[in-house]
């Protein structure tokens, strides 16, 4: 991957030659050139539903659906939304993700078409099995990180990435003065 700063081409490192991709997968979550969210999202689905097949033989034999929701919070939901600290969720990605949450869950609960049949509701079947909603579940995450983060006052990565500059801002106000004239810090806290 590269931006307009890189030269076209292939590079060679250690005697082996890289050639232009684009996208990659860095710490867990899926990059590309263009920033868009939707095939991380695909990579968070397939895990998903990798994680309840390994579980899947255990969820049939029980009919218990208190451990049926505790397997499905404890695998499912921590896969699909891992690193879910630096998603920037927006309307659609959250309805993709309830969408994909919705679908594991209907078929870990075993009421994938006895539920339209009765017409019962997602969210009622959420509230039955006490199931974590996947969306409030990344957003609580993302809390919990940013209190984590906040209290740090060294220069680690984890506070650079977490300021953000607004873009109306000159690049040369930002680099001459860290506080603006009336004591406000020019960077915020995402």
């Amino acid at each position: 991957m590269r931006n307009g700063l890189v030269p076209y081409g292939p590079f060679t490192f250690n005697g082996t030659n890289f050639f232009e991709c684009s996208s990659s997968v860095y710490l867990g979550r899926k990059t590309n050139v263009m920033n868009e969210f939707s095939p991380e999202l695909n990579r968070r689905k397939r895990t998903a539903w990798v994680a309840f097949e390994s579980n899947e033989d255990v969820v049939k034999r029980t009919k218990n659906t208190q451990l049926r929701s505790y397997l499905f919070d404890s695998t499912v939901l921590s896969t699909l939304t891992y690193a879910s600290e630096t998603w920037s969720l927006r309307k659609q990605d959250e309805k993709s993700l309830s969408f994909i949450e919705h679908a594991v869950e209907r078929t870990t609960l075993v009421s994938r078409f006895s539920q339209v049949k009765d017409g019962i509701r997602s969210s009622d079947l959420r509230q039955r099995s006490k199931i974590k909603d996947a969306v409030l579940y990344a957003k609580q995450l993302k809390i919990m990180w940013s209190g984590h983060v906040l209290p740090m006052n060294d220069n680690r990565w984890t506070t650079a990435v977490s300021d953000w500059i607004s873009r109306d801002l000159g690049i040369s106000n930002v680099l001459q003065e860290e506080h603006q004239p009336n004591g406000q810090s020019s960077s915020r806290k995402a």
